[in-house]
């Protein structure tokens, strides 16, 4: 079998296209893995709740801890979790601290 001049270059893109999407994948994968380890150790017997749609950080400090100051209750919960900022996004646990006596 020949391969003509156009059939090689589209041969080429298409191994350089797939490639490079295995490479992506596996820095996705790579990256997912390292944050799962570095948020998952430590938040043993921690209470957690499950970021619902409209939520912020702040309507959840204060509903963890109604009657303290819901921005010294967010910047434990961002501590806790690892963020870098006040955005959570729904479908995402965020480890709360523990309000237990």
């Amino acid at each position: 079998m020949r391969l003509t001049r156009r059939g090689r270059v589209v041969l080429v893109g298409l191994f350089a296209v797939l490639s490079l999407g295995g490479f992506v994948l596996g820095a996705k994968a790579t990256s997912w893995a390292i944050a799962q380890e570095t948020t998952g150790t430590g938040h043993e017997g921690l209470p957690w709740v499950v970021v619902e749609k409209g939520d912020t950080l702040w309507t959840i400090a204060a509903a963890v801890s109604p009657g303290d100051d819901p921005s010294a209750v967010a910047g434990e919960i961002m501590r806790l979790n690892g963020l870098d900022s006040s955005l959570v996004r729904p479908g995402g646990r965020l480890y709360l601290p523990d309000r237990s006596p």
